[in-house]
């Protein structure tokens, strides 16, 4: 299974289609998908009655507005009251060919299962968005994301860049850092893909394990993510300056599909590149209305599968965060852009400010070289919500006097105070102290028992 992009510089037409033109496309097969929900998905067979949904009125997106959301929990109660695949399987047992398994950090692994055409779905999804991070047919890859467990940053990522024409070093995080080192310098593949701090944290490992700066060992493109930061100022300029490579950043989720959302070449976003095989609302997360994708809005992500068959979801809410960067751009690409900024199951409630651990991630790596980067919260209160300051453990270089220490905490607390209004205090430990990433992502709140 293999295909070509569109042109140069789109990998399929569709990224240029007009508003107008997109909606046309997107509303007949919204129509298409719900009446093969409604005959084959007892999942939403069972759901359309309970909230008295008549599937003869839905017509266009807009409508969409008045159907309930899919929840994950009702994703995974499906799962256990019907297994392998839930009641939300709406694909003969015969026609499926691939299951894949979410991470489970949040609960039990949510299975999805694939037909042929689904995975041609995904691949052409992944496509587009790895085209427009910059990777070509004829290019070769070393894979730097996880390989196990059934993530879709495996199989799947290999599938998307056999489609595309690439060929992929399927190495994997778990490999660690010497093996995929020793593999870039041997094979020198031009491409790499994987999360953010990982890459990072591979980079620096270059010298000491191959002998040469990571930007000596010939990568040109790099795509990230899996986790939020890959579009962070801080976090994009220390990458491209250690591979000497760009580094643009993409997204999706298990439940839909691998990989939908891409940044192209102007470094500002990532575009929403497929209203012909899915929908994306931005919601509410407090009142679940509609957020208008205009610049500067936020909210979350909530999509509806078109052109799926095994495992379709309608109105799922992803609890992705994300804040509109753009509608238009230079690279000629219509969909609106966006920035993820977490997930709202990771967002904390300091004195009542809003706070997603990303932000301050930022503002501790725009004080490098006096720190490492690495930070953590220490949350050391039950829940999302705390009256007192924010605990904050953040790494500093080795070389840093007392009084340069002393300086840096000050520094931290008043920066984090004035831009995100949030009072923390602040523990420095030495370089090495925190866990780096590897083919496991590191979370940046650590629990701590209360007492």
């Amino acid at each position: 299974m293999r295909s070509v992009p569109f042109s140069a510089r789109y990998w399929s037409s569709v990224e240029t289609l007009s508003a107008q033109e997109a909606r046309r496309v997107q509303d007949e097969r919204l129509r298409e998908q719900l009446a093969y929900l409604a005959a084959h998905s007892a999942f939403y067979q069972a759901k359309f009655a309970e909230h008295g949904v008549d599937m003869g009125k839905i017509e266009t997106v807009a409508d969409l507005a008045g159907l309930p959301f899919t929840q994950k929990q009702e994703l995974r109660d499906s799962l256990a009251s019907a297994p392998p695949l839930g009641t939300h399987v709406a694909a003969a047992d015969a026609d499926i060919v691939q299951i894949q398994a979410s991470s489970g950090t949040t609960g039990s692994p949510s299975y999805v299962g694939l037909t042929e055409s689904d995975i041609r779905t995904w691949s052409e999804l992944g496509a587009r968005a790895l085209y427009a991070n910059g990777f070509r047919p004829g290019d070769r890859l070393l894979h730097g994301f996880g390989m196990s467990k059934g993530f879709v940053g495996g199989l799947p990522i290999v599938q998307i860049l056999q489609y595309m024409g690439i060929v992929d070093i399927p190495i994997g995080a778990e490999a660690g850092a010497e093996r995929l080192l020793r593999v870039q310098a041997d094979q020198r593949p031009n491409a790499l893909i994987g999360t953010p701090y990982f890459l990072t944290h591979l980079a620096e490992q270059a010298p000491q394990i191959v002998g040469r700066a990571a930007a000596e060992l010939g990568v040109r493109a790099i795509s990230v993510g899996g986790e939020p930061g890959g579009g962070l100022p801080a976090v994009r300029e220390k990458l491209e300056s250690l591979w000497g490579a760009t580094a643009r950043e993409m997204l999706g989720g298990t439940d839909i599909a691998c990989t939908y959302w891409g940044e192209c070449e102007v470094g500002d976003g990532m575009h929403f590149l497929s209203p012909d095989l899915m929908v994306a609302e931005l919601i509410d997360p407090e009142t679940g209305d509609q957020v208008t994708p205009v610049e500067g809005a936020s909210g979350e992500l909530v999509y509806t599968a078109l052109r799926r068959q095994a495992s379709p979801l309608l109105r799922f809410r992803t609890r992705d965060h994300v804040v509109v960067t753009g509608t238009d751009c230079a690279c000629g690409r219509t969909g609106y852009k966006v920035r993820c900024v977490g997930r709202t199951d990771d967002m904390l409630i300091v004195r009542g400010i809003n706070l997603f651990p990303s932000a301050v991630k930022e503002l501790v790596m725009e004080l490098a070289p006096a720190t490492t980067g690495e930070m953590r919260i220490r949350a050391d209160f039950e829940g999302h919500s705390t009256q007192r300051p924010l605990p904050l453990v953040v790494e500093y270089a080795l070389d840093l006097t007392a009084e340069q220490r002393d300086d840096l905490r000050t520094t931290i607390e008043g920066r984090v105070r004035s831009a995100l209004n949030v009072k923390t205090t602040v523990e420095l430990v030495p370089d090495g102290t925190l866990k780096r990433p590897d083919h496991v992502k590191v979370a940046l709140i650590e629990r701590v028992p209360t007492t």
